[in-house]
């Protein structure tokens, strides 16, 4: 195979809006001059069906959006990254169903300041035939109020594994607590305090070595959740909740996921991150949308034209080395960077990028401002909105977009 040519799969379930966008910057992206050749990448949409495990696949990279929850592409993955090396953005192995339980355990490991959390048994039996007989020897009978109150009120109540928000609750009270355990029937469930009076919400989109910190708001609508804001941390916070977001990506071995941090009075507790599927919706990254499509184009290039060699394994001694230091918490930190910056190759990558894709910030901005961006724009939003708010949503994201592009001219 003439590997100049490079083949990049997209594992897709239903989105169209971003595949799109990144389907049309491959497009138009162009010979990628390095080491001497040209190389040259398009995309294609991975289907679903029977497979030979000895059968060699025609990928370089896979970015999978659908084997969270779907687990023939997920054994697939699998396969192609034990027995063919192609270069997968997150590890199938660490992102087995979005499970956020060991992620949470790793981070409290490392010294990071994550909130109180506890796992409880689930409301209702499993099904398996077994189960009655085990619980019957082995379960212990425990006191819900009583680990409530070691936590202290209010608390959240969510699914290990997470979810799109799915079966999470804000817990005040003891008779909260009991109504979100009953109605969580075989979830099972964390209880984690809550992080109160805290002064913002950072959700960092991490791409490679290159993230986006940005101000959330969960309790606004989708299009309203990211707020356009430059100076909402300080610099200070900002650099840690970069730090944080590098080092969970790269112990785990993830290279596209979001990481959801509060912020109090200048420290940065993580909360949420493990996202195997992150939002990059045009419709609620707005303004943000360019520079996640120009990111994801840009990493994906210099995975499979550098030859970058995908790593399963997990270095965690040289995290857990550090942990265990007397270094203070700052200092762990700079150290966890610099693992991170080494897992990633951030010095190569952006050496790459500034000689073999110095044109990309031109390409996209040139996109964004075309007439097939805006079609896209419009087709988005009128297979999102009801039909009577098209005209007012199309205005709304045209005047987004179109300040990050005065912005970034």
């Amino acid at each position: 195979m003439d590997r100049t040519e490079h083949l990049l799969g997209l594992l897709l379930g239903t989105e169209e809006d971003w595949p799109r966008a990144f389907e049309e910057l491959v497009r138009r992206l162009g010979p990628v001059r390095a080491d001497g050749a040209d190389h040259t990448l398009r995309t294609e949409r991975i289907t679903i069906e029977p497979f030979d495990l000895r059968a060699k696949p025609r990928y370089d990279l896979v970015i999978d959006r659908l084997a969270y929850w779907y687990y023939v592409p997920r054994e697939w993955l699998k396969k192609i990254a034990l027995m063919d090396d192609v270069y997968l953005l997150n590890s199938p192995f660490t992102f087995q169903s979005m499970e956020k339980h060991a992620a949470y355990c790793a981070m409290i490991r490392l010294g990071l300041k994550v909130p109180e959390t506890w796992l409880v048994p689930y409301k209702n039996p499993v099904d398996n035939a077994r189960y009655a007989y085990t619980a019957a020897k082995y379960n212990q009978p425990f006191d819900l109020d009583d680990i409530a109150a070691r936590i202290g009120y209010p608390m959240y109540m969510k699914p290990y594994d997470g979810g799109a928000w799915r079966g999470v609750s804000r817990v005040r009270d003891r008779a909260a607590l009991h109504r979100a355990y009953d109605e969580s029937g075989e979830m099972l469930m964390h209880l984690q305090a809550s992080v109160e009076g805290f002064d913002v919400f950072a959700r960092s989109l991490t791409i490679g070595p290159d993230s986006m910190v940005m101000r959330f708001q969960p309790d606004e609508p989708m299009h309203h959740r990211y707020a356009v804001d430059h100076a909402f941390l300080s610099p200070a916070a900002g650099e840690e909740v970069l730090t944080i977001s590098r080092l969970i990506n790269a112990f785990f071995r993830w290279e596209f996921n979001s990481c959801e941090s509060l912020v109090v009075d200048g420290s940065v507790h993580p909360i949420d991150y493990a996202n195997a599927c992150p939002d990059i919706s045009i419709t609620s990254l707005h303004y943000y949308f360019p520079w996640a499509i120009g990111s994801l184009l840009k990493w994906s290039a210099f995975c499979a034209v550098s030859g970058r060699t995908p790593r399963l394994d997990l270095d965690t001694r040289a995290y857990f080395a550090v942990a265990d230091s007397d270094r203070s918490y700052d200092e762990k930190l700079t150290e966890y960077r610099k693992l991170a910056d080494d897992y990633f190759e951030t010095e190569r990558y952006h050496d790459f990028c500034a000689t073999s894709l110095s044109h990309v910030d031109d390409l996209v901005r040139d996109w964004v401002v075309s007439p097939a961006f805006d079609e896209l724009l419009v087709s988005t939003v009128r297979s999102t909105y009801p039909v009577p708010e098209h005209d007012r949503f199309v205005a709304h994201f045209r005047g987004l977009l179109g300040l990050w592009v005065d912005e970034n001219a």
